[in-house]
């Protein structure tokens, strides 16, 4: 039976007592360490005693064999307890259906754990490179043959091949570790060797950025002094090199404010080419390129600003010379003031020569006008001959706003020597607005013809005008008594409204209406008696001189 020490009792319930005096209270160990290995162990009992561990057991067994003087052992477990041997090196991947890799190198390392003589392989993970990587091989012992023989640390050694299912490793050096480890053992390691580049991954890496160290030139200087100002040279593109080609005259633009080079084409007249506002866009033109960019098209190879040595500057404008732009020959054959007065400032010792250009003399051919056919109105067939998309002939906006719903009436009859014609009755307006005339048939009951609308409102040509140069009628024109040929239809003008008589007495001067008009107006229009003749003819549709027509002051 187990007694209680400190108090002389049985250790029953009921016989412990607390110690008051204890200050510290750890909590039992349970778990060592024998030969490597973790062991559990059996708490203290009684008085804080423990009872003998495995390692205890280990110990006490090799202090009694060394009186006998045999050779202490040692399990490689607890000898070779967390030591580990560390190759890198890599291996070859072959890479099927990639127009951009052939094979890849995958760098690995290789452990070797010395306590069971097992082996494991990692990949280093990269960032995104989309492979499975980590560890490639689990710990376990590597065969080395058909027959059953597994990997051995003698067997390892730097700069050679280790083949593990299939897959040849290629061991390139250790770890310190690891190299003092060998050669204690008696082993000489290779010379190391570097790990072989991937040409793909080589391929995509960055060249090193480096920095340049900004000049003195102020840029904004030349934004401030130079905005607006433009070089203009005259020049001509030599295109006879290719099919059909010719001297084409072409305006060269050098902008100040930022070295750009704009090329416009000159565009004649009837030339039978598409006009094209832009040969060349606003755009700096490099001069000279770097060697790398030389075996590249330089119609498709964009250059960038590192690529560009040199770009074109005022310099390499000459007058007098010819200019290689872009693959394309232009002579500068003359410029404009303002960039002669510019060479003369900045660069004096460039010679601008102006060359003479033989000019073909300007043929003039004169335009034709068919004669008129009689569709439409004259104006609408002149404009089908200006153009070939035909325009609506330009108005007279003031005058028609000045003088819009200002009608002159007469009175007129038929001359016609069809007897059927006798008797007929018209009203001619004539609209101030756009010298227009409409007819209008007064009714005549039992004649049997249908009365109304006789013309459309439109502008009459006088007899025997010509289309290029028309003459209309205007109110000179209507004297009472005279004749008005309408389409090969004579009116003969019998009587008129009191406003036509004010209104040329008004513009007599202006106009220089003639004296007979004026005096066959005044001996037909009495007072008292103005609007009877065309009152008694007019229809009742239409406006009145108090309605529509604007009455005499």
């Amino acid at each position: 039976m187990s007694v209680n020490t400190a108090h002389g009792l049985p250790l029953l319930p009921g016989n412990a007592f607390r110690d008051t005096s204890r200050s510290a209270f750890p909590r039992p160990q349970t778990l060592t360490y024998g030969n490597g290995y973790a062991l559990r162990g059996r708490p203290a009992v009684g008085g804080g005693q423990r009872a003998p561990s495995y390692g205890d057991t280990v110990q006490l067994a090799a202090q009694a064999t060394d009186h006998v003087g045999a050779r202490r052992f040692v399990p490689a477990r607890a000898a070779h307890d967390k030591k580990v041997l560390r190759f890198y090196g890599y291996f070859r991947q072959e890479v099927h259906d990639s127009p951009d890799e052939r094979w890849r190198i995958r760098p690995v390392v290789i452990y070797y754990y010395l306590e069971d003589d097992s082996m494991c392989v990692m990949e280093p993970e990269v960032e995104n490179s989309g492979m499975p990587q980590g560890k490639l091989l689990k710990r376990h012992k590597l065969p080395k043959s058909q027959q059953g023989a597994v990997y051995h640390w003698k067997d390892l050694n730097v700069a050679m091949d280790l083949c593990v299912y299939g897959t040849v490793y290629r061991l390139t050096h250790c770890d310190p570790f690891t190299q003092e480890f060998m050669e204690s053992q008696g082993i000489v390691l290779n010379d190391p060797e570097p790990t072989a580049s991937d040409p793909y991954t080589s391929g995509r890496r960055k060249p090193q950025l480096y920095h340049i160290t900004p000049s003195n030139y102020d840029n904004f200087k030349q934004f401030l002094t130079m905005d607006g100002k433009v070089l203009r040279f005259f020049a001509l593109w030599d295109d006879s090199g290719s099919l059909y080609g010719e001297k084409r005259a072409v305006l060269l633009h050098f902008y100040l404010v930022d070295d750009t080079v704009e090329i416009r084409e000159v565009q004649q007249p009837n030339s039978g080419r598409e006009p094209v506002p832009l040969l060349l866009h606003r755009q700096r033109v490099s001069k000279r390129a770097r060697a790398a960019c030389q075996p590249f098209p330089s119609c498709v190879l964009e250059v960038s600003k590192q690529e560009v040595e040199e770009y074109y500057s005022p310099k390499d404008f000459r007058v007098g010379e010819e200019l290689t732009l872009l693959g394309k020959r232009f002579l500068l054959y003359d410029c404009d003031a303002f960039t002669r007065k510019y060479y003369e400032q900045h660069h004096p010792e460039i010679l601008l020569k102006p060359l003479p250009l033989d000019k073909k003399p300007q043929e003039y051919w004169k335009r034709v006008i068919p004669p008129y056919n009689g569709f439409g109105s004259l104006e609408d067939s002149v404009q089908n001959c200006l153009s070939l998309v035909p325009e609506p002939p330009k108005k007279n906006l003031i005058k028609a706003l000045e003088k819009d719903h200002k009608v002159l009436r007469y009175a007129a009859r038929l001359d016609s020597q069809n007897p059927q014609d006798r008797g007929r009755h018209f009203i001619i307006s004539y609209f101030l607005a756009n010298d227009a005339i409409s007819i209008y048939e007064t009714p005549k009951r039992n004649s049997g013809i249908i009365a109304g609308k006789f013309l459309e409102k439109t502008r009459i040509p006088k007899p025997g005008s010509t289309v290029d140069n028309p003459e209309y009628y205007s109110p000179a024109d209507f004297a009472i008594g005279a004749t008005v040929e309408v389409f090969r239809h004579r009116f003969v003008l019998t009587d008129a409204d009191q406003y036509v008589l004010d209104y040329l007495e008004s513009v007599s001067e202006q106009d220089q209406v003639p004296e007979r008009t004026l005096s066959s107006l005044r001996q037909a229009l009495r007072p008292g008696g103005a609007l009877g003749p065309i009152r008694a003819l007019e229809d009742p549709s239409e406006p009145t001189a108090d309605e529509g027509i604007p009455a005499s002051s």
